[in-house]
């Protein structure tokens, strides 16, 4: 039933300002842009993040970080970590190793938004599957 992470979308009152953050962090500027929303293709396997104007969120929507965490894989987590830190993102919670090889982290971007981190070996294996 479910195949795949198709978007990831978070919400910023100063959409302006959270587009530029993440196109400051991804290295790249949005793919697609309307008014309101904008989005980005990253990754492997080109997944798409969308920051979307928090007006268009849906009522009752809460502004407070909370809710699911997407854990996106990362090769080097620390320096992960320092990056967003860097650029003002707020750390929620510390490098944490959850199993052999699974370590995860995460943090809040300055528009209030869960970010996870983390190394995964069950990403690598498939990824490196579907390049052979």
């Amino acid at each position: 039933m479910l195949r795949g992470l198709a978007t990831v979308n978070v919400y910023a009152a100063d959409h302006a300002a959270a587009t530029r953050w993440y196109a400051e962090l991804l290295g790249i500027e949005p793919y697609f842009q309307r008014p309101g929303y904008n989005e980005f293709r990253i990754g492997d396997y080109e997944h798409e993040l969308g920051i979307i104007d928090r007006r268009y969120a849906p009522e009752g929507e809460p502004d407070v970080p909370g809710g699911a965490v997407v854990n996106w894989h990362v090769d080097d987590l620390p320096g992960a970590v320092d990056r967003l830190l860097g650029l003002g993102a707020t750390l929620r919670e510390p490098i944490t190793q959850r199993g052999e090889g699974f370590v995860t982290a995460s943090v809040v971007d300055p528009f209030g938004n869960v970010l996870g981190v983390m190394t995964n070996p069950h990403y690598l294996e498939i990824l490196e599957r579907d390049r052979s």
